[in-house]
């Protein structure tokens, strides 16, 4: 049942760990390229030989999970593989220096079951790993969680999806499954995989130290909502690189929910999401650092790049480079404006605080969108040293969704009318315009206010340099 390849080589060649120095001394651009080349021997089992029928009907989960727990202890390499075929899981659990290796032609898919998954709501994972060092997936294939088989009814704005709360497992909307999660893990490697139809959040990254996601797709139902693309909660030195997410909620969003978040990049990807493309929170009890995105394409998204910082922790040192972005409105039942590029910070309730968010820079960024910029600060939750430099971007309405609406949510104010502006700001300390070029659609001007909308006595410390609005009335066209 074991095949072993004595002499088997793995050479991984560009192997991309960004390691950069501590907190306190680190910024984005101290990083450091680790080109990691293994020799060593690999252990290969196959599903099949374990028992798996891979027939999409029966459940081979006893057989999957036989072939990760025969791979030998200490730490030896071992690749479970997945010949073409459909695979009906419930979860099953990863140990340290085990990949699961699924062929291009095989599908993972989770059961709909409550059943099928852990007594405890935190660990309701198709695949799931804990404290383990030297995991991943790979291989071409897919990791499927049937989402449409949790839907009741489905619906344009929002499908009403199943929820386990009447059995007392856990509560709210959002109880139902994830998809793929590494808790507390080190060197975890996510590459060359499809993972799809998740039910609930798709790829969960919490506590880790060391994770690598590239070369993948995910894609989640238009219309399901929380089925986040890739969350990050409380970990450092992530790097993220070449993924198409495609989905209805937030596609890449860091959290911080028990510790501080560091050393997070993401480069050339692709988004379209109903929800935020990237957002940090609106879990934020910890602060978030050194954070580069870059290189970046952003499509008919309802918010480009977001911050909802909401309970207190602090963002400081986020780059945001050469990065196109299209945004439009969807139904106000999503959260989401149409706005690009949104900060904001407020208390989410009484019982939390304001946090500050600092050291911004936006560069070479192009976006067409049907709302402006929203910069919203609080009064003790102050934006600090923003810059946005070598910017163009074009205002148009396309979809009929009601305008002239400033969304703060969660908690804060809720949806507020306000005229729709090019740039809308409050309780600023410290903003850099230069080299920003802003555009109204000609035929559509009247719909549109001052390029420019703040109260002067909650912002301080502008500089505008090479700043130009106007309108476009090129032949009815976005101008490019």
């Amino acid at each position: 049942m074991v095949t072993y390849l004595s002499r088997f080589t793995i050479t991984i060649i560009g192997l991309l760990i960004i390691i950069q120095s501590t907190p306190s001394t680190s910024s984005p651009n101290n990083s450091v390229q680790l080109l990691l080349l293994s020799t060593t021997h690999i252990h290969i089992h196959s599903v099949i030989d374990f028992g798996a029928k891979g027939d999409g009907i029966h459940y081979d989960t006893a057989a999957i999970q036989s072939a990760i727990d025969a791979c030998p202890p200490g730490n030896k390499p071992c690749q479970v593989r997945f010949p073409p075929g459909e695979y009906l899981t419930a979860t099953i659990r990863l140990k340290s220096h085990v990949t699961l290796n699924i062929h291009e032609d095989a599908t993972l898919l989770g059961g709909p079951r409550i059943e099928d998954y852990p007594e405890e709501s935190s660990r309701w994972y198709v695949v799931l790993a804990e404290n383990a060092t030297d995991v991943g997936i790979t291989g071409g294939g897919v990791v499927d969680g049937q989402a449409m088989k949790f839907v009741v009814t489905k619906n344009e704005i929002k499908n009403v999806m199943v929820s386990w709360n009447h059995t007392g497992a856990c509560s709210g909307d959002e109880c139902r499954p994830r998809l793929v999660g590494f808790l507390g893990c080190r060197n975890v490697n996510v590459w060359n995989v499809r993972l799809r139809e998740p039910a609930y959040w798709c790829l969960h990254i919490v506590r880790c130290d060391n994770t690598f996601i590239r070369d993948m797709s995910i894609y989640g139902d238009f219309n399901t909502p929380n089925n986040d693309g890739i969350d990050i909660e409380d970990s450092n030195n992530t790097v993220i690189t070449r993924v198409q997410i495609d989905t209805g909620d937030d596609a890449i969003c860091p959290k911080t929910y028990t510790g501080p978040l560091y050393n997070l990049t993401a480069t050339d990807s692709w988004i379209r999401t109903k929800s935020s493309a990237i957002k940090l929170g609106s879990a934020s009890w910890f602060d978030f650092k050194a954070l580069v995105f870059d290189n970046i394409t952003i499509v008919e998204s309802h918010r480009g790049l977001g911050f909802q910082i909401r309970d207190g922790g602090n963002v400081s040192d986020v780059t945001f480079s050469n990065i196109n972005i299209s945004t439009r409105y969807y139904d106000p039942s999503w959260w989401g404006r149409a706005e690009p590029i949104y900060v904001t910070t407020c208390p989410r309730d009484t019982k939390t605080k304001e946090g500050t968010i600092s050291n911004l820079l936006f560069v070479n960024i192009t976006a067409k969108s049907e709302n402006g910029v929203f910069l919203s600060g609080s009064k003790h939750g102050l934006l600090k040293n923003l810059s946005f430099i070598n910017m163009n971007v074009t205002y148009k309405r396309w979809t009929n969704y009601m305008g002239g609406l400033v969304d703060y949510r969660p908690g804060c104010q809720g949806l507020v009318n306000h005229s729709s502006a090019g740039i809308i700001m409050e309780h600023i300390e410290g903003l850099e315009v230069k080299n920003v070029n802003m555009k109204w659609h000609g035929d559509q001007s009247s719909s549109w206010s001052n390029p420019l909308d703040f109260r002067p006595w909650t912002v301080n410390g502008i500089s505008l340099l090479n700043f130009h609005s106007g309108f476009d009335n090129s032949n009815g066209n976005i101008a490019s």
